[in-house]
C-alpha cells in the first residue's frame, strides 16, 4: 500500500474531490468464499463496515470468521462519490479504506466482529496503521443502525479500559452511522488470497478484547 499524501487532517466537505459519476465495477464473486460480492444478499443476514488501515489485511481477517457470508474492500466515511484508489490515497476524498462484511447473525454476532476488529489492529494510532500514514488508513467503525453504534461504543469503552490497565494509549477509532460504501477496484478484492505473499501492514496491540 502507499500514500500520495501524508496529510493527517481530514479534508473538509467543500474542499473534497467531486468523485465520479459511475461506480467501480467488480466481478461479483468472492475469490475465497465463492459468494456474491454485491447485493442482493440473503434477507436475514446483517452488515458491518470497519476500517483498520490497509484493507487488504483487514478483509482477510474478516472473511476468515465463521458465519461471514461475504466481504469486500472499499471506501467509506468520506465525501466523494465513487472514488478511485488514487483519489482516496490523495487524502482529498475523506474516505477510509474499509471492509464490508455480510454475516449470518445466527452464527456470528456484531459484537464478535467488533472484538476481532480491535484485536486485529492498533486503534491508538491516529490516521495511520504501521508504516501506512494518511487519513485513508484511520481506524473506524461505520454502524448500520443505532443498535450497532451502541454495541460498538460499549465494546470500545471496555477495550479502552484494557489499554489503560496495560499502560497503552487512547483509542482514536471513529465511530459513526455508516455513510455510503463504495467498492474498491477488482484487484483490491481478496488481494491477499490472490497474492499470498502480499503486503499487510496490520499489527495488533496483542491485547484481547473481552
Amino acid at each position: 500500500m502507499f500514500s500520495f499524501d501524508h496529510n493527517l487532517s481530514m479534508v473538509e466537505a467543500h474542499n473534497a474531490l467531486p468523485g465520479n459519476k459511475t461506480p467501480v465495477i467488480v466481478s461479483g464473486t468472492h475469490y475465497v468464499l465463492g459468494t456474491p460480492l454485491t447485493p442482493p444478499f440473503p434477507p436475514d443476514y446483517e452488515k458491518a463496515v470497519v476500517a483498520m488501515g490497509c484493507f487488504w489485511g483487514a478483509e482477510r481477517a474478516m472473511w476468515s470468521l465463521e458465519g461471514v457470508y461475504t466481504t469486500a474492500a472499499g471506501y467509506c466515511g468520506g465525501f466523494s462519490q465513487n472514488p478511485t484508489y488514487e483519489q482516496v490515497c490523495s487524502g482529498k476524498t475523506g474516505h477510509a479504506e474499509s471492509v464490508l462484511v455480510i454475516f449470518d447473525p445466527t452464527l456470528l454476532s456484531y459484537a464478535e466482529i467488533i472484538k476481532v476488529f480491535y484485536e486485529t489492529h492498533d486503534p491508538t494510532q491516529y490516521m495511520k496503521q504501521g508504516n501506512d500514514v494518511g487519513t485513508q488508513y484511520r481506524s473506524a467503525i461505520y454502524c448500520d443502525d443505532p443498535n450497532q453504534m451502541q454495541t460498538a461504543l460499549e465494546i470500545t469503552q471496555r477495550y479502552q479500559n484494557t489499554l489503560i490497565t496495560a499502560n497503552m494509549g487512547q483509542i482514536t477509532t471513529e465511530i459513526s452511522l455508516q455513510s455510503d460504501f463504495y467498492y474498491a477496484e477488482e484487484y483490491h478484492q481478496q488481494y491477499l488470497a490472490k497474492n499470498p505473499s502480499g503486503y499487510c501492514g496490520l499489527k495488533s496491540t496483542g491485547l484481547k478484547c473481552l
